[in-house]
C-alpha cells in the first residue's frame, strides 16, 4: 500500500513538473507593432527592419512590421490598427513633426505604451525615444564642413533629401542652419524621391547643371548619401574633389568613405536602433516605465569606416 502511494506521489510530482515548462509554452508571447515611415526598398531600413526581427526570434513575442514611405495618412492608420488589436506596445518612426499626436494619445488612453524611433518628435507624448538628435546631427554635419576648411563665408552647400519636409530632414537643416546662418553660408534642399534609380537621375541632372557654384554636399538622409559614389561617377566627379558628409548606415555609404568619396558619414546603430526600442516596449507593457531615452550615434571617417563596413556586412 506504501508502495503505491509512493509511486501515486511520484507520478503527481513529475506530471507537475512536467505542466511548469507546458504551462509556460501555453502562454502565447505578446504582440507588438513596428511602423516605419521609412520604404521597404530603402537599404537602411532592412538593417532597422533587422532589428526588429531579430529581437522577436530572442524573445518569443511577436512583431508585425510595416513601412509607409512618408505616407503620413497610411502610417497614422497602422498605429490606428494596432490599438485596435490590443497590441502590447508600439514602436515607430516619426513621418512629420506632430503628424503622431493624436493617434499617439489615442494609443496612451488604451493604456498601449509606445517608444519613439529613428526621428524624434517632441511635439508627441512617446513613452521613450530611442534613435539620434537629428538637430545635432545636422548641427556636427555643418561644423565639421567649417572646422576642417571645407566651406567658408559666401559658399554653397547643396542638400539632397529623399522627403522633403519629413521630420529628419526639417531637424538636420534646423542644425546646419545654426552653423551656416551666422557665417553667410547659403544652401538648398532639393527632393530626390525614395526611389533609388530616380534618386540617382535627380542627383546627376543637378550636379550637372550646378556644379560649378557647389562647395560642399550634405546628404540629409541614407539613399542620397549613399547614391554619391554612382552619381560622382556619372557625373565624371573625382572622389574627393566636392566635400561630403550625411548619413552613413548603408554599405554603399561606409564604402564611399573608403573610397574618399564621402569625408564622414553618421552611424545610427540601424539594428540597436530596434532592439532596444522594442525591450522598452516590452518593458513598459510589464509596467515598468522607462523614463529615459536613448541616444545612438557616431560621426565615422575613412580611419574607422571598415568597422561600421563589417558590421552592415554581418561580419
Amino acid at each position: 500500500m506504501f508502495k503505491k502511494i509512493a509511486l501515486f506521489v511520484l507520478t503527481l510530482v513529475a506530471a507537475l513538473m512536467l505542466s511548469i515548462p507546458l504551462a509556460g509554452m501555453a502562454q502565447s508571447g505578446k504582440v507588438f507593432y513596428w511602423v516605419s515611415h521609412g520604404s521597404p526598398a530603402d537599404p537602411v531600413w532592412t538593417y532597422f527592419l533587422a532589428g526588429a526581427e531579430q529581437w522577436a526570434a530572442d524573445t518569443g513575442n511577436e512583431v508585425r512590421t510595416s513601412f509607409h514611405s512618408g505616407d503620413v495618412p497610411s502610417h497614422q492608420e497602422a498605429i490606428r490598427a494596432a490599438i485596435a488589436a490590443g497590441a502590447d506596445g508600439i514602436v515607430t518612426s516619426s513621418p512629420d513633426p506632430g503628424s503622431l499626436i493624436e493617434v499617439v494619445a489615442e494609443a496612451k488612453a488604451a493604456g498601449i505604451p509606445v517608444i519613439n524611433i529613428n526621428t524624434p518628435d517632441d511635439a508627441v507624448d512617446f513613452d521613450a525615444y530611442v534613435g539620434g538628435d537629428n538637430v545635432v546631427f545636422g548641427r556636427n554635419w555643418a561644423q565639421y564642413l567649417v572646422d576642417n576648411g571645407l566651406v567658408e563665408s559666401g559658399d554653397f552647400v547643396w542638400l539632397p533629401v529623399e522627403v522633403p519636409g519629413a521630420t529628419y530632414g526639417v531637424q538636420e537643416e534646423q542644425g546646419i542652419a545654426s552653423v551656416f546662418e551666422p557665417l553667410g553660408i547659403t544652401w538648398e534642399v532639393t527632393d530626390a524621391t525614395l526611389d533609388q534609380a530616380e534618386i540617382i537621375t535627380r542627383m546627376s541632372d543637378y550636379l550637372t547643371a550646378n556644379r560649378d557654384r557647389i562647395d560642399a554636399i550634405i546628404g540629409l538622409g541614407d539613399l542620397v548619401t549613399g547614391s554619391v559614389q554612382r552619381v560622382f561617377d556619372q557625373v565624371g566627379v573625382a572622389p574627393g574633389e566636392i566635400p561630403v558628409v550625411g548619413w552613413g548606415n548603408s554599405l554603399d555609404t561606409t564604402q564611399a568613405v573608403l573610397a574618399g568619396y564621402v569625408n564622414a558619414a553618421q552611424w545610427q546603430d540601424p539594428q540597436a536602433t530596434s532592439y532596444i526600442g522594442l525591450s522598452m516596449a516590452a518593458m513598459a507593457a510589464s509596467g515598468i516605465p522607462p523614463g529615459f531615452d536613448v541616444i545612438v550615434g557616431k560621426l565615422y571617417e575613412a580611419d574607422t569606416a571598415q568597422i561600421y563596413d563589417d558590421i552592415l556586412s554581418g561580419q
